[in-house]
């Protein structure tokens, strides 16, 4: 290229060429044999000679070889310097039999199978390699089967015994004798690689007597197949059982005169080529998915509830060199078991159940006039069916229309050392339960059958792990235009993890144990929401102080210690082992200040059990209202709430003993069984209230204010981590609606019409994070800010295809601290936008 510099140019000559062909070989044989096989063919070669030689880069390769002696030296030194790749590749992939029509289809057919075959090789030689050969292979079949579904239902039509509706769910039993699908598939994969590098002539030396270097090969001879069953024992219980297994082929390896491993480099990738070789991993799962028969009742039909459950196995070859210095196997078998629960309750079907609708009113009818004696005129009215105070109480206990729960609860197992290997299809050991899922004990067993090893060097741990998750949602509605989503979550998971050993005896001995896990739930802290808090004073924060020594005389109560005793208190009046920075003192004392609750009754356990809900409103009853309904297309208040209390990687108190409970830390607390990092309370009004509204006139405004902090409290150094912040946001828009642009770019002058869009957001968040001392009466301030946004956009459609927008961005930040300066960030522009589609 003309923009190339001279070194950059390309100084080699290349030819190459390659073919490609696909042929469905099938068409060629008889239509009535239905014979896919897809021919797909491919050889391409490619030879670079470089200009000038690779071994005195001063000098052109043509110039040396015209100065070679004889032809001999000439083609050594231009098949040394030639780059040189030919690959050649046979795909036979999808080959099979097709079932014709009229045929009967039988577990066995041919036509259940798909073939599959794949050969590559690709040969090089270059300037430092001498040859390298690539092979590789993959070959394998599928097979599929359908089976013909039989429902069985032996009481449909016991309608004469069977009346009543409540009998339904009897009456629905139903069962398939038959699995509804299997499924099998293989294959065979082999990569061989064999290299050898050029070796380096030493000037003046023969080269029949330089020492040569060896030829490298690699092979990775694999074989894995896979076998699915899916059964749909009733209508509404599923089952689906899928296992792996991957085999690994070592034919290769031989042994030698002193029973160590050698490599026998006379094999190749076509030897022993139908050996399945060792088990290298099994993996199996089973899914057995259950409708709950909630619609068979009437009563309870407006539940619909799923119930899964999903264990999985797995085992792993262990580690050649593992298993070489163990002296015998070392695998590895763990499991897991999930179970999924999701019930829906749609309330309108149970109210209705229960009577409790409203009634509807009949037609408006005229008012009747009658003539008194007197000789005035009277109305009556006609009675009308419903009452607005029966709605109202109506509303009121039909308020909750929907709740959705979801539950998941995992558990798995990860066990070491297992000496077992597994079958061709797999293994029912160490336990039929823990083959599928289940989590009872099997260490103990395991070891007492010899199935674990007695490697004292073994480092590898023995694990369990538990995971809950609880999600509750609920839609109220205690008026037509009143609507509240509540939510409340749960979620907690640990992992226990221990050292052992198996002794000469076979007995399993638990040598250190550690659990760490996470914990969050949802909670309402709303009656400490707006207490003064500034870096100045905290009142909550004082609370909170207070509280300690009252949680730790509960404690010391609980324990049957006398806080009457001045012998039982320390300096500073607080009960011996339960001092003011105890972990057990300062978690209760603090969740009871942020929460609002009374310290007497607060909970002094960690976790809870029970989620409070959190809620979101919206109210549009204000356009019933003829003023709004004048002024306004609609009009909205609307309130969010969300809170959550978190800690944060729990974990094992090494030093804890349950045979010495009363043992005490350096600082003469009791030692906990768990150890906290920190614990989380966080808050957020998202927004604490909403405004939201159209006018007749297109102007659309939507204004909020939002509100929301966060306390960690660190057991480390006793510091409180408060930070709060509250943002005011206003946004504006109006639409000028078919504003005309004249415009002569075409040559003859036009005028386009189209709607302007007008957008401005206005907002102001300021945050503040402050640090207080437990021990000490300082409160930090570390970080805060006061932005201000002013975002601006007004979009113009010209056509419908062509869109002009234009864009102003105005942020200023003001931080809390003085080593940060003030910062203002502007951003403007136009943007064209023209979309070529209709």
């Amino acid at each position: 290229a003309i923009d190339q510099r001279p070194n950059e140019r390309s100084r080699e000559d290349v030819i190459q060429y390659g073919v490609n062909t696909n042929v469905n070989v099938g068409q060629l044989l008889p239509k009535k044999w239905g014979v896919q096989i897809p021919f797909n063919y491919t050889i391409s070669e490619e030879l670079i000679t470089p200009e000038f030689d690779p071994v005195y880069e001063d000098l052109k390769l043509q110039d040396r070889i015209d100065a070679a002696g004889t032809r001999a030296e000439k083609n050594a030194i231009r098949t040394r310097a030639e780059d040189y790749t030919k690959r050649r590749g046979i795909n036979l992939i999808g080959v099979r039999k097709n079932r014709s029509e009229e045929q009967k289809q039988r577990v066995y057919d041919i036509e259940n199978f798909t073939f599959n075959y794949s050969y590559n090789e690709t040969n090089h030689r270059d300037f430092e390699v001498e040859n390298r050969r690539d092979q590789s292979i993959r070959t394998g079949f599928t097979y599929n089967y359908n089976f013909k579904p039989i429902q069985v239902e032996p009481l449909k039509k016991s309608d004469s015994i069977l009346r009543s509706r409540y009998w339904q769910w009897l009456k629905d039993f139903n069962f398939n004798p038959l699995p509804t699908s299997i499924s099998v598939n293989s294959n065979i994969s082999r990569s061989f690689n064999q290299q050898q590098f050029r070796a380096v002539d030493v000037q003046g030396v023969d080269s029949d007597n330089q020492l040569g270097l060896p030829t490298l090969q690699q092979r990775n001879f694999l074989f894995d197949w896979q076998y699915t069953v899916n059964y749909n024992l009733t209508k509404s219980l599923r089952m689906n059982f899928t296992a792996s297994n991957y085999n690994i082929v070592r034919n290769y390896y031989d042994k030698d005169e002193d029973n160590n491993n050698i490599i026998r480099d006379d094999l190749n990738i076509w030897d022993g080529f139908w050996n399945t070789g060792d088990p290298n991993r099994h993996t199996q799962q089973l899914q057995i998915n259950y409708e709950l028969p909630f619609s068979k009742i009437p009563f309870l039909n407006f539940i619909e509830a799923n119930y899964t459950y999903t264990g999985d196995f797995d085992w792993q070859r262990g580690n050649d060199v593992i298993n070489e210095i163990a002296g015998g196997n070392v695998n590895t078998v763990q499991n897991a078991s999930t179970h999924v629960l999701q019930a829906s309750m749609g309330m309108d079907r149970f109210y209705n159940y229960l009577g409790l609708t409203k009634e509807k009113q009949g037609p408006v009818r005229r008012r009747e006039v009658k003539l008194r004696p007197d000789g005035e005129n009277t109305e009556e009215e006609p009675e009308q069916k419903g009452s607005g105070l029966t709605d109202a109480g109506i509303d009121l206990l039909t308020m909750i229309k929907r709740i959705d729960v979801n539950y998941t609860n995992n558990r798995g197992k990860v066990l070491p050392g297992y000496t077992e290997s597994v079958g061709f299809i797999g293994t029912l050991r160490p336990s039929w339960g823990f083959v599928f899922g289940s989590q009872a004990d099997v260490r103990y067993e395991a070891a007492r059958k010899g199935w674990l090893t007695q490697f004292p060097e073994l480092n590898q741990q023995y694990m369990e792990r538990n995971s809950n998750q609880l999600n509750i949602t609920a839609n109220l509605e205690p008026t037509p235009d009143l609507t509240i989503d509540l939510v409340a979550n749960r979620q907690y998971a640990d992992s226990y993890t221990e050292n052992f050993e198996v002794t000469k005896d076979l007995e399993y001995n638990s040598l250190l144990g550690n659990k760490y896990g996470d914990f969050s739930i949802s909670t309402v802290l709303i009656k400490t929401a707006f207490s003064k808090s500034d870096e100045v004073n905290s009142k909550t924060f004082e609370e909170f102080r207070e509280n300690r020594r009252t949680v730790a005389n509960r404690l010391a109560l609980n324990r049957g210690i006398d806080i009457t005793d001045p012998e039982n208190l320390d300096e500073e009046g607080y009960p011996k082992g339960y001092g003011k920075n105890n972990q057990a003192v300062l978690l209760p004392a603090f969740l009871a200040a942020y929460s609002g609750k009374s310290v007497d009754k607060i909970s002094t356990g960690v976790f809870r059990d029970i989620p409070i809900p959190n809620w979101t409103l919206k109210y549009t009853g204000l356009m019933r209202i003829d003023w709004f309904k004048n002024r306004f297309r609609r009009f909205s208040l609307g309130h969010g709430y969300r809170a959550s209390y978190s800690v944060n990687s729990f974990r094992t108190n090494l030093e804890y003993s349950k045979q010495n409970p009363g043992k005490a830390d350096q600082s003469g607390n009791f030692m906990n069984e768990l150890l906290y990092t920190n614990v989380t309370l966080v808050e957020q009004f998202n927004p604490l209230v909403r405004v939201d509204f159209e006018m007749k006139n297109s102007i659309n405004v939507q204004a909020e204010i939002k509100k929301d902090r966060a306390l960690s409290l660190s057991f480390d150094n006793n510091l409180l981590t408060e930070t709060t912040g509250k943002e005011y946001i206003l946004g504006l828009g109006y639409r000028f609606k078919e504003v005309p642009f004249t415009t002569g770019i075409s040559g003859t002058r036009q005028t386009l019409k189209g709607d302007i869009n007008l957008k401005a957001d206005l907002s102001l968040r300021d945050n503040i994070t402050i640090i207080r001392n437990l021990d000490l009466d300082n409160n930090q301030v570390t970080s805060g800010q006061t932005i201000w946004s002013i975002r601006f956009t007004a979009d113009y459609a010209l056509t419908k295809n062509f869109t002009a927008l234009f864009f102003y961005d105005h942020t200023f930040s003001e931080y809390a601290v003085s080593t940060a300066y003030p910062q203002t960030t502007i951003r403007s522009g136009v943007t064209l936008r023209y979309n070529f589609g209709n």
